[in-house]
């Protein structure tokens, strides 16, 4: 099932990198969210997304705007990319998969001949009402940053 733009954002509430509660309760009425699910920390394409949102986080803080990263890796492997790539956005830890399934992001996949269940790489931007403002699932990693900076200045300029 995947998320429409329009309606309400699924709700949450998982740790983040510091094992700290993270709601998407917590930032309405006060910033745009960019949700970001990615299959792996410190993998190639994952690497390139974190890096690039790192770059432009002051730039998304700027417009009102909070970036999360989102994996089924637990808090500490999170700490660990974070420090060696000096990472400047909270990932949080969906190690039991509810948060994946929430946003219709865990499918199935098949490489080489081998069918299994992974993290499709998708984008939600969660405007401050709550809802979901644009939605995109099977992203390519390079300059995805750059264009979801783009549509957070589009919804609220």
């Amino acid at each position: 099932m995947e998320l429409q733009v329009n309606q309400p954002a699924p709700d949450f509430t998982v740790p983040n990198q510091n094992g700290e509660p993270v709601s998407l309760a917590d930032f309405r009425g006060k910033k745009t969210v960019v949700l970001y699910f990615y299959p792996k920390d410190d993998t190639p394409g994952c690497t390139i997304e974190a890096n690039e949102f790192t770059q432009l986080a002051d730039e998304f803080a700027n417009h009102d705007a909070v970036v999360l990263g989102v994996s089924k890796d637990p808090c500490d492997m999170h700490r660990a990319f974070i420090a060696k790539y000096g990472l400047k956005v909270d990932l949080l830890a969906d190690t039991d998969g509810t948060l994946c399934e929430k946003y219709g992001v865990w499918r199935e996949k098949v490489k080489e001949g081998v069918r299994k269940m992974a993290i499709l790489r998708s984008t939600f931007i969660i405007d401050k009402n709550g809802n979901l403002a644009y939605v995109e699932y099977g992203v390519n990693p390079e300059g995805h940053a750059q264009a979801m900076l783009e549509k957070v200045k589009e919804l609220n300029a």
